[in-house]
């Protein structure tokens, strides 16, 4: 890609963590303020861990590892399960703006 969207948006909070949450995971509200790993809706992506908290990025551009890929880039439904993200037709719309089916991930506005 010719151009980067890092840094367009961020925006990360600090939450208190149900479990030890992976860097790079897609993450869900369980609790008042609290996240675990995401598994279905997702509201934002692990940035960290660190003794039972977590950095969450709630907005801007981030990549995900896939299991099956959006559809194409623009607004796809998508959902989490095992710490990857894929098209779902229940899920939530997102904008996705790139496509690495090589690399099997994409990035996407949140």
């Amino acid at each position: 890609m010719k151009v980067s969207f890092n840094g367009f948006g961020d925006s990360v909070a600090t939450f208190e963590a149900a479990s030890t949450i992976a860097e790079g995971a897609p993450v869900m509200i369980t609790d008042n303020g609290k996240v675990a790993a995401a598994s279905g809706a997702f509201c934002g992506v692990c940035r960290g861990y660190r003794n039972g908290f977590a950095a969450v990025q709630l907005s801007g551009y981030c990549r995900f590892a896939y299991t099956t890929a959006p559809d194409a880039v623009g607004y796809n439904k998508l959902s989490a399960a095992s710490g990857k993200v894929s098209k779902d037709s229940n899920g939530r719309e997102y904008l996705v703006v790139d496509i690495d089916t090589t690399g099997h991930t994409f990035g996407m506005i949140l």
